[in-house]
């Protein structure tokens, strides 16, 4: 089944300096329909103004991968890690038995991520922080494996779970094929330009759940940036 969610129709919020799209409940937005995708439990659609703060915060057990679209965010967290992560670079934070961060916007032009939370397969591991460049002509015309705890994505940063976030950048009327062997479940978006999925239309920015195919077909109706999860 492949089920797409517009954009306008995920969860929102908006303040003086952020807006954020939730495909998932996040927060005060509930819909018992979007509680996740197996341990892909969160994916946020951020727009941060700049000048814009996440302020230090807690998270324990959690993956949270932030992939960059736009702009740039600082990171620093209570391990003594800080660093800046820009557009096509991924930072991969494991949480562990917990850490305080706080990430912002301290360019001068608007920053946009997506933020992606799965759920870790152990809890109490070690936290730790990495930022990563992943250069978008190593994924172009492929899906390219960006975080992953999955055996053979050699080169991918570490998450911990049998879960991979990947990337892909396709050129119109280009296509790339993604594999959903033994009862595997995808979850994907299009941070840029319009695709069909199985030649259903998923336009930019729209939510696209997978399950129960054996694999599907990913054809760039426009040039397109994508990203997908993939999970058990």
């Amino acid at each position: 089944m492949i089920s797409v969610t517009p954009l306008a129709s995920l969860g929102h919020f908006k303040n003086r300096w952020l807006e954020a799209r939730y495909h998932f409940s996040f927060s005060r937005y509930y819909d018992p329909a979007r509680v996740g995708l197996g341990a892909l439990l969160v994916w946020n659609d951020d727009t941060i103004q700049p000048g814009g703060s996440f302020e230090p915060h807690g998270h324990r057990d959690m993956e949270i991968i932030t992939y960059m679209r736009r702009g740039a965010i600082t990171h620093e967290d209570d391990l003594g890690n800080k660093g800046v992560t820009a557009a096509g670079d991924v930072q991969v934070m494991s949480a562990g038995t917990g850490i305080q961060h706080a990430e912002r916007n301290l360019e001068k032009g608007v920053t946009t991520l997506f933020q992606i939370w799965i759920e870790p397969a152990e809890h109490g591991i070690r936290p730790s922080w990495e930022t990563r460049r992943f250069p978008k002509d190593s994924r172009a015309g492929r899906l390219h494996a960006l975080a992953s705890g999955r055996a053979g994505d050699d080169g991918a940063m570490l998450i911990h779970q049998d879960a991979a976030v990947l990337g892909a950048t396709l050129k119109a009327g280009e296509e790339v094929r993604h594999s959903l062997a033994g009862g595997r479940r995808s979850y994907l978006v299009a941070a840029l330009g319009d695709l069909r999925v199985n030649g259903i239309n998923a336009p930019e920015r729209a939510g696209v759940s997978v399950s129960g195919e054996d694999g599907i077909t990913i054809e760039a109706a426009t040039d397109a940036e994508v990203v997908l999860v993939d999970v058990a």
